[in-house]
């Protein structure tokens, strides 16, 4: 057995990087892992939400995020590329401190990397944990390098398919979508840098993201985006794209015993609404205020961390559910209600910022406890 830290976190992700980051500013030891060689280059999430932005603050990296990142100043919602709405975000009264930063996950996960190094921690790349028992005093884990490490608790960052999850044999119910998705990152000529644009059309929707300068990230189903884009637009050098379905699930636990999940392995849903990695950095600030007590001696705290994450999680996946519904339906009976209703809203404030926080993490409170 090797020395062992209190907390062996699996999967270096935003989850998990978040996860370390917190530990460590409450003092606690923490060992961080992860089965890729190198950090990842491309990015799922592009948004950082306001409520991440408040918990990340004392930590530094907030203010290093909205150093790089960029802002939607505007939302352009259209129907066959005729306006519906505009609605200017940045007018919008949600009651929050800072705005929806638009930074590439890649560039997150590295300031919070940094973080985390100017506090001695560094990822253990290339390392994955291949088995996990426990018992009542503490967690043992088998890595990939034949290290068995015996810690008193274990947070499992490690994504969609975590391994440790399915060693607990925790479900993951929930539904899965059929139809391919597809997402582009590339350089547009023709769209303002701060707008996000989103067009119904038949059997199809298009939505354009703002990313960095003349870059941008679509979203879509239906025809080849790039054979479809709104009149006026060029499009020059791709990225990076990816065909990918849709799913909404949640564990049907989020803690058992001394392990914890967050993040991925813990919930997932679809990219509408920008919630995915906000809602893993929420899961690592609630487990590390829950590990922290834990481990100075109150022993009830580490069961708290199901109790407060877990319907608030399956809240924000069934909210995302029903906005994604509401994109996707492509009938006439959604076409009718959308026409109906989206100018209706996008001109009555109270209803127009109820449907905002949704996407600016503002839709509940953190809880601790």
């Amino acid at each position: 057995m090797s020395a062992a830290p209190q907390v062996l976190i699996v999967g270096a992700g935003p989850t998990g990087l978040a996860a370390a980051l917190f530990l460590s500013r409450r003092g606690v030891p923490v060992r961080l892992i992860d089965a890729a060689e190198t950090p990842t280059a491309t990015s799922k999430a592009l948004g950082v939400n306001p409520r991440t932005l408040d918990l990340l603050e004392p930590t530094g990296v907030t203010a290093r995020i909205l150093a790089e990142a960029g802002t939607v100043a505007r939302l352009h919602i259209h129907r066959h590329g005729q306006t519906l709405a505009e609605v200017h975000l940045d007018d919008l009264d949600v009651g929050a401190r800072f705005p929806l930063a638009i930074l590439p996950q890649a560039r997150t996960e590295a300031l919070l990397t940094e973080a985390l190094a100017a506090r001695g921690v560094a990822v253990e790349r290339g390392l994955a944990l291949t088995a996990v028992t426990q018992d009542a005093d503490a967690v043992t884990a088998v890595l990939s390098s034949g290290e068995r490490v015996r810690t008193p608790l274990l947070f499992a960052a490690d994504g969609a398919h975590s391994t440790v999850r399915k060693a607990l044999h925790l479900g993951f119910p929930g539904d899965a979508w059929t139809e391919p998705w597809q997402l582009i990152d590339v350089d547009l000529d023709g769209p303002p840098s701060d707008e996000a644009w989103i067009d119904f059309r038949d059997d199809a929707v298009f939505v354009c993201l703002p990313y960095s300068g003349a870059r941008f990230r679509l979203i879509g189903f239906g025809p080849p985006l790039l054979d479809n884009l709104p009149e006026g637009w060029r499009a020059g050098a791709v990225l990076w794209r990816s065909d990918f379905h849709i799913s909404h699930r949640m564990a049907s636990a989020m803690s058992l015993g001394r392990i914890a999940l967050g993040g991925d392995a813990a919930h997932i849903h679809s990219p509408i609404g920008a919630r995915g990695m906000n809602l893993g950095i929420e899961d690592a600030f609630v487990f590390a205020d829950c590990a922290a007590d834990f481990l100075s001696g109150q022993s009830d705290r580490i069961e708290d961390y199901d109790r407060l994450r877990r319907p608030v999680d399956k809240a924000v996946v069934r909210r995302v559910r029903a906005l994604t519904g509401f994109v996707r339906n492509t009938g006439a009976g959604a076409d009718l209600a959308r026409r109906a209703a989206i100018p209706v809203v996008a001109r009555l404030p109270f209803l127009i910022e109820r449907v905002a926080r949704i996407g600016l993490g503002l839709d509940h409170p953190v809880v601790l406890r």
